[in-house]
């Protein structure tokens, strides 16, 4: 049996690990973490085989704690985020698993887990290095299909092809969706701008972004600019920076 340990902030996150890990005959007694304190406290005390970690969390990362788990834990990651991923595997990571992630891509995660348990006393090199590998090939020039917004209690999962435009201000996205409806989300429109395909995004301002197949209509102003109308109905502003993107529009 392999005693587990899950460390996330957030609860709804923990409480979906835990319900897998339920299904697995093979899974022992299941503690848990929500910061990095209590997580080294645990590890020490009841010595995990295998740790479950996100990233992102307050105070300690993921990958800083990490670090400091005992060497014969067997670390898994679970995270929004795939730029964390090679600093993961640094830290002799068995696996990265990007959320929002499949049952089938958990346990796969676990089998991993698994064999590492079984095969300690072998050189891990090749089998990081295969783990690295694999994940590159996934992810590498890969665009999101989710944004995921952390409210208080819950963790929401966005569509992509759902959102019609975003609009930003500072470290804060508004998406806008294709129903109408709204989420605030803590990101710049920058970095969201290179998480997006281009194909079917566009970026008309330095503070929105607009799906390519909602503009109905480009009114030039006296200005030099654009107005951008949607088939909503909703009108965005085209700046005079990005009027070399009006061939990309219209062809």
């Amino acid at each position: 049996m392999h005693n587990v340990l899950v460390v996330d902030d957030e609860i709804l996150a923990r409480e979906t690990v835990k319900v897998l890990l339920a299904h697995d005959k093979d899974i022992g007694i299941i503690w848990e973490a929500d910061d990095a304190q209590s997580a080294l406290e645990i590890s020490h005390a009841k010595s995990p085989d295998i740790v479950i970690l996100d990233i992102e969390m307050p105070g300690l990362s993921g990958i800083e704690l990490a670090k400091k788990l005992p060497l014969h834990c067997v670390i898994v990651f679970a995270s929004a985020f795939s730029e964390f991923a090679l600093p993961a595997f640094e830290v002799n990571a068995i696996d990265y698993l990007l959320k929002p992630f499949s049952d089938e891509r958990f346990f796969e995660s676990i089998a991993r887990a698994k064999e590492r348990l079984a095969a300690l006393h072998e050189p891990q090199s090749s089998a990081l290095s295969s783990a690295v590998l694999e994940f590159i090939e996934q992810h590498q020039n890969t665009y999101k299909k989710r944004i995921i917004i952390k409210d208080p209690g819950r963790i929401r999962f966005v569509d992509i092809d759902q959102i019609a435009f975003i609009t930003g201000a500072g470290n804060y996205a508004e998406l806008h969706m294709l129903d109408g409806s709204h989420f605030l989300h803590r990101e710049t429109l920058s970095n969201l701008e290179h998480q997006l395909n281009p194909k079917d995004f566009v970026r008309i301002h330095r503070s929105s972004i607009v799906r390519r197949d909602c503009i109905a209509e480009l009114r030039p102003n006296e200005k030099g600019d654009y107005a951008v109308i949607l088939d909503s109905g909703e009108k965005l502003t085209m700046s005079r920076r990005n009027r070399d993107k009006i061939n990309e529009l219209t062809h």
